[in-house]
């Protein structure tokens, strides 16, 4: 299936909208038992299910709104869009969120549109690049194999030494840098109905 109309009506069928699991505040499309994912073309959407990083990063970015007020965000690796969305409603002056898959892409504008909150752009991957223009880097859940965890770092040492800050979300998987990250705040999510403690860093540079 291709990116576009025809995912997003897939979407809006067949993944029911849903309260966030520990962020009430925001709903999105979520895939349930019935959802046929699998019909996208995709082994593993993961984008269609919770994860404990993101769920944690959200629920920070609400309660501390002055992280992301007035400032320009871009949200890494966004899935869904949950943590951009959430970095919206608490008065981001602009949000851009970076997802390679393109039907996640697809679902971060239906989620951003549920919401009602405006997303500036939505692009693809941009870790092999330079440091984005913005502010704040939100990162949830990037941290889940060896060689992407290379991948990020290297690109978010690359933000760091342009002055952006970084904050990561993640329920402590074996790839995190933690030598790099200091604890701000510690979650318990529930991630694809699974209780687990995630954390909230703020990342240095090595």
């Amino acid at each position: 299936m291709s990116e576009g109309g025809d995912v997003a009506a897939f979407i809006r069928e067949h993944l029911p909208v849903v309260a966030v699991p520990g962020v009430p505040e925001l709903r999105l499309h979520k895939a349930g038992p019935a959802s046929g994912v699998g019909r996208l073309g995709e082994a593993a959407p993961y984008w269609a299910y919770w994860w404990g990083g993101g769920l944690a990063l959200a629920r920070y970015v609400l309660d501390h709104p002055a992280q992301v007020a007035g400032r320009r965000v871009l949200d890494l690796g966004a899935g869904s869009g949950l943590v951009g969305i959430a970095a919206a409603r608490a008065g981001a002056a602009e949000v851009t969120a970076s997802e390679i898959d393109p039907h996640a892409r697809a679902a971060i504008a239906l989620n951003a549109a549920l919401n009602e909150v405006p997303l500036a752009e939505i692009v693809g991957d941009i870790t092999d690049g330079p440091a984005p223009n913005v502010d704040l880097l939100l990162v949830g859940d990037v941290f889940y194999a060896p060689e992407v965890a290379v991948r990020v770092t290297a690109f978010l040492d690359r933000c760091v030494a342009a002055g952006t800050t970084v904050l990561v979300g993640d329920p402590w998987r074996s790839p995190l840098p933690v030598e790099r990250l200091t604890l701000l705040a510690r979650y318990d999510v529930a991630e694809t109905g699974v209780t687990k403690s995630a954390g909230v860093f703020a990342y240095r540079a090595g």
